[in-house]
């Protein structure tokens, strides 16, 4: 019998790349990282345009994380702490550029 190679990516980098990317971002736009700290610890740092809504983040999570599908979550700013009531708003009016998003669980 032969041994079965199993392969691994080799950096975090290297498994990433087999993510499929779940937001259209135009790159001839004004864009921001934007990371997010899931309610199970871990975490996903994706690129939006400053145009984005909160909405789109929240589908991001959905569609990276479908377990959260079923789940009711809000999401906040970090310092100072403030829910993210209003999804309709652009992450530019929202002052989310660069800026660290908590999911949390309600």
């Amino acid at each position: 019998p032969t041994p079965t190679i199993v392969s691994t990516p080799s950096s975090p980098e290297e498994e990433f790349k087999y993510f499929v990317n779940f937001v259209d971002v135009n790159d001839s736009e004004p864009t921001t990282n934007v990371q997010i700290r899931l309610a199970d610890g871990s975490r996903l740092v994706q690129k939006f345009n400053q145009t984005h809504r909160i909405s789109d983040i929240r589908q991001f999570i959905i569609q990276h994380r479908p377990t959260f599908a079923t789940s009711s979550f809000v999401l906040m700013t970090t310092f100072p702490n403030k829910e993210l009531s209003d999804e309709e708003q652009t992450l530019q009016e929202a002052k989310l550029l660069n800026a660290v998003i908590v999911q949390r669980l309600k």
